[in-house]
């Protein structure tokens, strides 16, 4: 029996997954998401698997959404981001993973301190530059109050590498598509763990697809 481990960049995983109406489906469609990537000797027919699988544990990493007070830049109005879609909908989510059997949620922190109003669109912000447009096209959908994670990666860095060196595991799987994880993707290779990645349809870089075992997502596109 081989132990499967699914480590999920949750920033990552919500931009891409599109049926986001409350916390509760999207735990739903995690779980259904993670699941399918387990496989079943009786129903495998995949000739690399050799042995049924079963799942160690999912791991969620994310960060509490920001619950700060501010006025738009544009519309002067005052926006309580406590109460914003995006907040209640990260809240609920991260309380149905709390309460989830075989579920770690790992939370980092966002950068409050130096976060600010930005566009949303790089495209946008390259127009106002070379003066397409001014400051007076900027419209409020325009605009979005950005904060960089913290930890995040260094705790998905942490659990692989703590997996590879305890041996608690046989494959990782994750759900991500970022570059920054070829380290600890590599590590963990050294150490015969075999290393998935499921990028969820979105292109990686050919630095990552060089230090993985495979590329293979369960969603649908």
């Amino acid at each position: 029996m081989r132990d499967v481990a699914i480590l999920v960049d949750g920033g990552f995983y919500l931009k891409r997954y599109k049926k986001q109406t409350d916390g509760k489906q999207v735990a739903k469609g995690l779980l259904t998401h993670c699941l399918k990537h387990i496989h079943n000797q009786s129903e495998n027919n995949d000739r690399h698997i050799t042995e049924p699988e079963r799942l160690y544990r999912i791991f969620f990493y994310d960060c509490p959404p920001i619950t700060k007070k501010l006025h738009h830049p544009i519309t002067k109005k005052a926006v309580d981001f406590k109460k914003s879609k995006t907040a209640l909908l990260r809240q609920d989510l991260h309380n149905q993973l709390r309460k989830t059997r075989n579920v770690a949620l790992r939370l980092g922190f966002l950068d409050e301190k130096n976060a600010r109003w930005t566009l949303k669109n790089p495209e946008r912000f390259k127009d106002l530059i070379s003066g397409k447009i001014t400051h007076t096209d900027i419209i409020e959908s325009d605009v979005i109050y950005h904060a960089q994670q913290k930890s995040v990666d260094m705790k998905i860095g942490l659990d692989i590498a703590s997996m590879a060196y305890k041996k608690q595991v046989n494959k990782i799987i994750l759900i991500s598509g970022d570059s920054d994880f070829v380290p600890a993707a590599k590590l963990a290779r050294r150490e015969g763990i075999e290393f998935i990645l499921d990028s969820m349809n979105a292109p990686i870089k050919p630095d990552l697809q060089e230090h993985i075992d495979g590329l293979n997502t369960t969603l649908s596109k």
